[in-house]
């Protein structure tokens, strides 16, 4: 299968994401916050490497640049000038809303992916398969549960993405609490 992205956008969001997390860690560790950003991308390509039809520029971009509004100063408009509508708008969506709830947050987000194309839905269970390593030790078993069942829930919404990603994700949920 040929490729259906482009390293030199690869490259460009890669690069962004760098500079706009720089000095951030990957939580529990004290590595750069680059590694879960490259591990979801990774979960992207690995999709791109066996399905077709994705969009795999808008997929891989989204995963690299996927907690930029989130987590950083990057805003909206910055995306748009950087990387144009499409991919903003999906940080946008895969962004949880600060202004509701905690326990709001999850289902809203779900919707906003839901209305995006695919490679967005893929971004999301790309994002969650890279989170379900072991808990924090900190976490109490309650909150465990909370985001294992977080977990099912996203692969409830979005598993119609991508069959490759879906698989892995099920298999990581069967795995979290062992």
């Amino acid at each position: 299968m040929t490729s259906n992205w482009s390293q030199e956008l690869y490259i460009k969001a890669a690069r962004f994401a760098a500079q706009a997390h720089d000095g951030q860690l990957y939580p529990g560790t004290g590595l750069p916050y680059l590694i879960h950003l490259s591990f979801v991308s990774m979960e992207v390509l690995g999709v791109l490497s066996v399905e077709s039809g994705h969009d795999g520029d808008l997929a891989v971009q989204c995963a690299l640049l996927h907690d930029s509004i989130e987590d950083t100063d990057v805003t909206y408009a910055d995306l748009v000038s950087t990387f144009g509508v499409k991919v903003a708008d999906g940080v946008q969506a895969l962004s949880k809303n600060p202004d509701l709830e905690k326990s709001q947050q999850l289902t809203d987000s779900l919707q906003r992916i839901r209305s995006q194309p695919k490679e967005i839905w893929i971004v999301k269970l790309a994002d969650r398969i890279s989170n379900l390593q072991p808990p924090p030790p900190h976490w109490t078993p309650a909150k465990v549960i909370r985001y294992r069942d977080e977990a099912i829930d996203i692969h409830t919404a979005l598993k119609d993405a991508s069959p490759f990603l879906s698989l892995r994700l099920s298999k990581k949920i069967a795995n979290y609490l062992d």
